[in-house]
């Protein structure tokens, strides 16, 4: 833990002449950026593995389809599908788990070290809460101004992902967890709970409410910074899919669930012979 508090405090000598009284709170905002730096090839390993798992959706919507009554049958054959292309669906949870550890530290860090508990952020303590903001001049004083300015940015960052994330599960299957269908996050007979997890993986994104709300100033910005570079680092990474891949994948989504049906027959419509 003293090498966290150390390189902190370094860091915010550093940063004194440019930011004051508020160089701890800036110290802790570039600590974030260097960590998510570093796991930065995770991030592009994940969404190549994304990519991947797209390619590979008709082949898995297959296997769902043909053993979808026999759950461990159908666990087996999407496990060698994802293997043989070297798909891992624990390939995009890795950046987040790596994090815990950091997390953990920084709150640690300002909850028992006295030399940084009393550096503050534009007047309000790095070690504490929300709570004591709002007993300190209210949700509108001076300290609780800090925390509805980034409850501000979490709030709009969350409603940015929580849309791109609707739209990504509508139009490309793969984006779809495992367990549910292709349709749009409809669920798989297979697995139950899978609809609500299906409905629940959008909402994620707001969770960082309420963790803000509650950990140390000092944690809240770690997590707020942390989180605003994971939505502007997906959405560059993915900004590099071709258009011609999005506009497939949106083709899917519309068409899923059968093709054009030719009239009442219900047989796949084919160009009609000319007759004379």
């Amino acid at each position: 833990m003293s090498f966290f508090a150390s390189f902190v405090t370094e860091l915010s000598d550093v940063l004194g002449p440019f930011f004051g009284s508020s160089a701890t709170a800036a110290a802790i905002v570039a600590f974030t950026l260097c960590v998510r730096l570093v796991l930065h090839p995770l991030a592009r390993a994940a969404v190549r593995g994304e990519r991947v798992r797209a390619r590979l959706a008709p082949r898995l919507a297959e296997a769902r389809r043909r053993y979808g009554s026999d759950p461990q049958r159908l666990r087996r054959e999407l496990e060698k599908v994802q293997a043989k292309e070297g798909a891992s669906p624990a390939a995009g949870c890795l950046p987040t788990v790596l994090q815990l550890p950091v997390f953990f530290a920084m709150y640690h860090l300002f909850t028992t070290d006295e030399s940084l508990l009393g550096h503050t952020l534009l007047g309000a303590p790095l070690g504490g809460r929300w709570r004591d903001a709002l007993a300190a001049g209210g949700a509108f004083g001076d300290q609780g101004l800090v925390y509805v300015g980034l409850f501000v940015l979490v709030a709009a960052v969350a409603t940015w992902t929580y849309v791109r994330t609707r739209r990504l599960m509508a139009a490309s299957p793969a984006s779809v967890p495992a367990g549910l269908s292709s349709s749009s996050g409809a669920p798989s007979p297979s697995v139950p709970g899978a609809a609500a997890m299906g409905r629940m993986l959008p909402l994620l994104s707001f969770g960082t409410l309420l963790t803000v709300g509650f950990v140390p100033l000092a944690a809240g910005l770690y997590v707020v910074t942390s989180t605003t570079w994971t939505a502007v680092e997906r959405a560059a990474l993915r900004a590099g899919r071709p258009a011609k891949q999005e506009e497939q994948a949106e083709e899917q989504a519309k068409g899923r669930g059968g093709g054009r049906r030719d009239g009442a027959s219900g047989k796949p419509s084919r160009g009609r012979r000319s007759t004379t």
